[in-house]
C-alpha cells in the first residue's frame, strides 16, 4: 500500500525520503544518492524537525532547478517535480526513479543512500556499481557474428554530433577512442549494442514492420525497418504520422496549428520504448498496425525480469531497461529524457489530448500496447468492457485521490458504468479507497 505524501511526512526522514528546507547544494546530492540506491523522493519546504516551512515559486523556479540538476549530473538525472498544498503552503516533491546505469555523480563525487543519509562512495563501491551495470546487460557484450565491416562509420559519427548537440560539448578523440569510452567496443571488438546502434545496411536481428489496415486483414500500406536503431526511430515516426489523420485549426496566428487524432509526442514515446527494451535474442518480429480507429504495438518477448504489467501501471518498480548500452547511448543523444517514467508520462499525455490511456497487455510470446481514439478496441464486448476497467486503473494510478463523482466528472463516463469498473477493481484488489466519504478518494494498491 503506498502512503499519502502526509503520512510519508510524519513518518519522517528514511532511506527513500529526504527533507530540505530550500534548494540547494544538498539536494542534488541527495538527488544523486536516491538515483543510485533504490529511488526516493526529495521534499523542499520542510525542515528536519518535520515543521512545514513552504517555499516561494516563481514562473520558472520548477525549470530552472531541473536543468540545475540536469546539468550537474553525469550521466544526466532529469527527475519529475511536483508541486503541492498542504496547510496553505506550498511543498515541491522531487521524485527520484533508481537509475540502471550507475553510478550517478554530482560534480565528480558519488553519492548513495544508506538509512536516513546520504552516503559518499568509496572507489571499490564506484567500481562495484559500474560493474554490475555492465554484468547485467546482454548488449554490452561482445558480438562475435560482426565486425567493423558491418557498421557504418557515418552514423557513428551522426550519433556523436547529436550527442555533442544535447550535450553542449566536443569530444577530442577519435571516432573509435569515444567509442571505447562509452564501451562501445571492448578488446578492439565490436559490442552488441554498436552493431545495433550503426549497423551498415540490413540488419537481420532488428526487424520492424508497421502495416495501415483497413480491417485484420486489408493491409492498404506497409513498410519494413531492419535497419540501426536510430534511423528504426525516425523511420517508424515518419510512417505513423504520415498515415495519421490531421486537422488545421486556425488560432489567429501567423500560422495554422496541426492536430493529429494521437498526440504524437506518446507515440514516439512508445515507439522509442520498443526499440530500447526489446528483447533482441528473440528471433520474433516487431510489429505496428495503425487502424482507423486504433494503433497497436507489438514486441516479441515479456518484460524484462519479473516486471509485471501491474507494477509497470502503478509506477512502483524499479527502471532495469533490458539494452543497458543502447538505453545509455539513447539518453546520451536526448532520445530518452529519463528513466522509468515513460509509461505515466505516456498515459498522461493521452489523457491530456482527450484520448484515453493505452492498454498494456502481456501474452505468452510478446508485449502490446494499444492507443485507441475512443477506448474501444476491436474484438467485442470484452475486449472494450477489459479496455475500460484498464483505462480506469491506469488514470487513478496516475491521477490518484479522485472520488466517483470526480472521476464521472473528469472522465465523461456514465456513473452507473463507472461504479461497476471500480467495484470490479476493488473485489481483484487493484484499488483501494481512502479516507472519509466526503474527502477521501481512489488509491491504486
Amino acid at each position: 500500500m503506498t502512503l499519502s505524501i502526509i503520512e510519508q511526512i510524519q513518518q519522517g526522514e528514511s532511506d527513500r525520503l529526504e527533507f530540505k528546507s530550500s534548494f540547494q547544494k544538498e539536494v542534488i546530492e541527495s538527488v544523486v544518492a536516491f538515483a543510485n540506491a533504490k529511488g526516493g523522493m526529495v521534499v523542499i519546504g520542510i525542515d528536519d524537525k518535520q515543521q512545514i516551512l513552504g517555499v516561494t515559486l516563481g514562473v520558472e523556479t520548477l525549470q530552472n532547478w531541473q536543468n540545475q540538476i540536469k546539468n550537474s549530473t553525469y550521466p544526466q538525472t532529469i527527475p519529475d517535480i511536483d508541486v503541492i498544498d498542504i496547510e496553505g503552503k506550498q511543498l515541491v516533491l522531487i521524485r527520484v526513479q533508481e537509475q540502471p546505469i550507475k553510478p550517478i555523480a554530482y560534480k565528480q563525487r558519488y553519492f548513495k543512500r544508506v538509512r536516513n543519509a546520504n552516503h559518499l562512495m568509496s572507489l571499490d563501491e564506484i567500481s562495484n556499481e559500474h560493474l554490475k551495470t555492465l554484468n547485467a546487460s546482454w548488449d554490452y557484450y561482445i558480438d562475435t557474428r560482426h565486425d567493423f565491416s558491418d557498421i557504418s562509420q557515418d552514423k557513428i559519427i551522426s550519433l556523436i554530433q547529436r550527442i555533442e548537440r544535447h550535450q553542449h560539448k566536443q569530444f577530442d578523440d577519435d571516432l573509435f577512442g569515444i567509442l571505447r569510452k562509452y564501451e562501445l567496443i571492448k578488446d578492439d571488438k565490436l559490442t552488441w549494442a554498436a552493431y545495433l546502434l550503426f549497423v551498415n545496411n540490413f540488419s537481420a536481428i532488428t526487424p520492424l514492420q508497421i502495416g495501415r489496415f483497413k480491417s485484420n486483414i486489408s493491409i492498404i500500406d506497409n513498410i519494413d525497418i531492419a535497419t540501426d536503431l536510430p534511423t528504426q526511430v525516425d523511420t517508424a515516426l515518419d510512417f505513423i504520422r504520415k498515415h495519421l489523420m490531421v486537422e488545421f485549426i486556425i488560432t489567429g496566428a501567423a500560422e495554422r496549428t496541426e492536430r493529429y487524432d494521437y498526440p504524437l509526442d506518446a507515440i514516439r514515446e512508445i515507439v522509442i520504448n520498443m526499440i530500447v527494451h526489446r528483447d533482441y535474442q528473440d528471433s520474433g518480429v516487431s510489429i505496428i498496425k495503425i487502424f482507423d480507429d486504433r494503433i497497436e504495438f507489438f514486441n516479441p518477448g515479456k518484460l524484462h525480469g519479473d516486471l509485471t504489467v501491474e507494477q509497470l501501471l502503478s509506477g512502483q518498480y524499479s527502471s532495469k531497461p533490458r539494452n543497458r548500452a543502447i538505453a545509455n547511448m539513447f539518453k546520451e543523444a536526448g532520445i530518452i529524457e529519463r528513466y522509468g517514467s515513460g509509461i505515466a508520462r505516456i498515459c498522461n499525455i493521452c489523457l491530456d489530448y482527450g484520448i484515453p490511456s493505452p492498454i498494456f497487455e502481456e501474452f505468452q510470446h510478446g508485449f502490446r500496447v494499444t492507443v485507441s481514439k475512443n477506448g474501444g478496441v476491436s474484438g467485442g464486448v470484452n475486449g472494450g468492457v477489459n479496455g475500460g476497467v484498464n483505462e480506469l486503473l491506469t488514470f487513478i494510478t496516475t491521477t490518484p485521490g479522485l472520488n466517483t463523482r470526480q472521476l464521472v466528472t473528469q472522465r465523461n463516463q456514465p456513473q452507473r458504468t463507472l461504479e461497476r469498473w471500480l467495484k470490479q477493481l476493488k473485489e481483484e484488489q487493484k484499488i483501494e479507497y481512502r479516507g472519509s466519504s466526503k474527502t477521501g478518494g481512489y488509491y491504486a494498491k
